[in-house]
């Protein structure tokens, strides 16, 4: 499947080495398929941290594929970020959901089911059901 039709993924962090990270680790474990396009949007646009709108859009913009982008966030203020970008309707692509997910474990089951050619409801689905996952 060409992935000119994938879902994209947006990973927000107020620090732009760990949304990097998560999205390399996510990507790494995707395996073999399809690239899934996936954008990290983290710190600021001055490199420290916290939240920007302004990476955020652009990230979105960089992954959609037109079927649609699921955006996941590591805490409270980049939550308010991302609704706030949501709220203003211009700012990110059409089909744009903040998915309610953790983290590290939701940024790979998101990728892993964007790579199967889900949509946007599998993929946030798949994301959203990472809260379930028990480590002990």
């Amino acid at each position: 499947m060409s992935d000119e039709r994938l879902v994209g993924i947006v990973l927000v962090s107020h620090s732009a080495e760990v949304a990097a990270s998560v999205a390399e680790l996510a990507k790494g474990l995707a395996g073999g398929g399809p690239a899934v396009p996936v954008a990290p949007a983290g710190g600021t646009e001055s490199g420290g941290l916290g939240t920007s709108a302004e990476l955020i859009a652009a990230a979105a913009a960089s992954v959609d594929r037109g079927a649609g982008v699921a955006v996941l966030t590591d805490l409270g203020s980049a939550v308010l970020t991302v609704k706030a970008l949501l709220a203003e309707g211009d700012e990110l692509p059409e089909q744009t959901r903040l998915v309610d997910a953790p983290f590290v474990e939701g940024a790979v089951a998101a990728v892993v089911t964007a790579a199967t050619g889900a949509d946007l409801a599998a993929v946030e689905s798949a994301a959203a059901e990472a809260y379930t996952y028990r480590k002990v």
